[in-house]
């Protein structure tokens, strides 16, 4: 299938979803593409079912806050399944569902393609950041927002 082929089928695929179900696919698209939630299902699909130490232990970084919340987010849209034991201490354990890990092997192209493409993602932003006049925009002040002399 060319590209052409494959946006066109995307397209007729998205125009067939409703109005209301737009709200529903953007917020499944940032959550589920956000780096902790493709983390999370990259572990359960490598691992199988963990507890919630276990999968912190594997995404270096996060907090527990945020960890629990993107945990139920992909609980919420039947990504994962989240199982309490009936066990002291309290024990609970995390899986993929069939929708989770069908996600999870979409996404692993995306995952390699990006890793292959590295250098080619620091080049472009050595040849972007070197161009007079350019910033990256998280660089950029925003004035009124705060304080415009750039104190802390």
């Amino acid at each position: 299938m060319t590209d052409e082929e494959t946006l066109s089928q995307a397209e007729a695929i998205c125009q067939t979803l409703r109005r209301d179900d737009d709200g529903v696919r953007r917020e499944v698209l940032a959550h589920a593409g956000s780096r902790w939630s493709l983390g999370i299902l990259h572990a359960l699909g490598v691992y199988g079912t963990m507890r919630h130490a276990e999968i912190k232990r594997q995404m270096t970084g996060v907090t527990q806050r945020m960890l629990t919340k993107t945990l139920r987010a992909l609980e919420r849209d039947g990504l994962l399944i989240r199982r309490e034991l009936d066990q002291v201490p309290p024990h609970v354990e995390y899986e993929l569902t069939p929708l989770g890990m069908e996600l999870l092997v979409r996404m692993s192209p995306i995952w390699t393609w990006v890793v292959e493409h590295v250098e080619d993602f620091r080049e472009a932003r050595r040849a972007f950041d070197s161009q007079s006049g350019k910033k990256p925009s998280w660089q950029v002040p925003v004035v009124g927002l705060g304080d415009s002399e750039g104190g802390d």
